[in-house]
């Protein structure tokens, strides 16, 4: 299954140090709602005095390289092969390899700001696609369900997920902190903090409903939906955590909240 949702929120958790996920393609599995751009931030009709980040990161102007010496940090639009090069060496191989080429912090966090709507357009996913095929379970009579074969498909990339060390990731995270916020600001939000979106967003996740029993699916076209309206209406994040299953969404949550710890600290 080209499963999208999954692969944005896997790029995510990369950019942030955690794995929010990541997708880049058509999923086999859900339609895709009407696309919903970013919000323009209002202009205000007197000028505001800007209070600040509500969660502040300290900036970091230059990192060390690899035989001490430091070397500044690259612009936004020059960024892509040092940003790799850094995820290869603390992720490893297979986590950089997921990553598109190009515009990856840009796609990064407008795939991060996207989680809460209905749908995140196929442009900016950051990274690539499920191997394994996606099929519904099958239940009583014609009924089709998201279940433990399902769940499966998402369990090897959990795993790293889980073992994946928090200070490390919050470090990579705060070292490229200003070109994040800078993708921010040419994004559409001049006068807002990427930081304090991120922590919005991780809240949004960890809001996500945690359904009894397997869940029903229906295939009014060709892919298929969830059959409970109330769980279809749900944001592309949430429906992604429902989607990897309950054992495996109970996982990124720890995580998240984990990481959310650290964003807030100061």
């Amino acid at each position: 299954m080209e499963d999208r949702h999954f692969r944005l929120l896997i790029g995510a958790l990369v950019v942030i140090g955690i794995g929010l996920l990541a997708w880049r393609y058509w999923d086999d599995m859900f339609p895709p709602s009407v696309p919903e751009t970013p919000a323009s931030v209002p202009t205000p009709e007197e000028p505001v005095a800007d209070a600040g980040p509500k969660y502040p990161l300290p900036e970091t102007e230059s990192q060390g390289a690899p035989d001490g010496e430091l070397v500044p940090l690259p612009s936004l639009d020059d960024s892509d092969g040092y940003f790799l090069l850094e995820i290869k060496s603390t992720l490893g191989d297979a986590v950089e390899a997921l990553l598109v080429r190009e515009d990856v912090i840009d796609r990064l966090v407008a795939s991060i700001d996207n989680l809460p709507r209905s749908d995140i357009p196929e442009r900016i996913r950051p990274v690539g696609t499920l191997d394994a095929p996606f099929a519904p379970d099958a239940g009583e009579g014609d009924r089709l369900l998201l279940g433990t074969s399902s769940y499966a498909r998402y369990d090897a990339l959990i795993a790293y997920l889980y073992y994946a060390d928090i200070d490390t990731l919050y470090d990579t995270y705060q070292r490229f902190y200003p070109l994040f916020q800078t993708a921010y600001e040419r994004l559409g939000y001049p006068d807002a903090y990427f930081n304090d979106r991120l922590v919005d967003v991780i809240d949004h996740l960890l809001a996500t409903p945690v359904p009894a029993g397997p869940l029903e699916l229906r295939r009014p076209n060709v892919l298929y939906e969830f059959a409970d309206p109330d769980l279809e209406a749900l944001s592309s994040g949430q429906k992604l955590l429902l989607r990897m299953g309950p054992n495996n969404a109970a996982t990124l949550k720890r995580k998240l909240e984990a990481f959310k710890a650290r964003l807030t600290a100061g």
